[in-house]
């Protein structure tokens, strides 16, 4: 889920209804039901290698799972999240605090796709970004992309897991895959490898993109290029 506030647009406060009306039932389960689909996050987790004294920030934190998670894997770095749902970052909150983690998690309700890493943080940058089957629910999910890649210092990197088009599925089975994640406002993202690429070039960073499980996730990485 993406994030948006006082420094959101009026479109994203709209979707920011979406997003509470959406969840405000599902919060308390949504973790618990949510493991058994959304596959790669733990390994994006693992994988971010923030450098020490480094910050993270995740696009669309949601119940700030992954950012508990990721900073007990990485003790050395500080954690940012930031969703467009009041109603989940009221469930975030209460799951930091629980974790005992408040001290290295902040969480504050903006839009992904247009927010202001200064303002809502006091900090110019960040060497992390992530997103973790957010893209999927962010209607303008590549302005999210440059968003985040904008929010990178040097040497900075984001990574993105996703549903993907689950190529390697018979139609019997993705279609009522896909028709109940569009009951939830969820749409596996078209042109996923096309739109890292552009946002990266636009920056003069290089993308990957690389498909798991029969295409059912996409993993993408925006990086400085490595040298030849």
């Amino acid at each position: 889920m993406s994030g948006a506030g006082e420094h959101g647009s009026a479109k994203g406060s709209d979707t920011g209804d979406l997003m509470d009306a959406i969840y405000r039932w599902q919060r308390p389960i949504y973790d618990a039901t949510r493991k058994y689909y959304l596959l790669g996050r733990d390994r994006l987790v693992r994988e971010l290698d923030p450098p020490a004294g480094g910050t993270v920030l995740e696009l669309g934190c949601g119940t700030a799972r992954n950012l508990i998670l990721a900073a007990r894997r990485h003790p050395q770095a500080r954690f940012l999240g930031i969703d467009i749902s009041s109603q989940m970052l009221g469930e975030a909150e209460r799951s930091v605090a629980r974790a005992g983690l408040a001290d290295r998690i902040r969480l504050a309700r903006a839009d992904a796709s247009d927010f202001d890493l200064q303002a809502l943080f006091g900090q110019p940058a960040v060497e992390r970004v992530f997103l973790s089957y957010a893209l999927s629910m962010i209607p303008p999910w590549r302005e999210a992309i440059a968003a985040g890649v904008a929010a990178l210092g040097p040497e900075g990197r984001l990574s993105v897991v996703d549903f993907g088009q689950m190529e390697r599925y018979p139609g019997i089975l993705r279609a009522p895959f896909r028709a109940w994640l569009a009951a939830f406002h969820v749409e596996p993202r078209a042109g996923f490898d096309e739109a890292l690429a552009a946002a990266a070039a636009a920056r003069g960073l290089a993308a990957t993109t690389h498909r798991v499980y029969g295409g059912y996730a996409i993993h993408g990485v925006i990086a400085p290029a490595s040298p030849r």
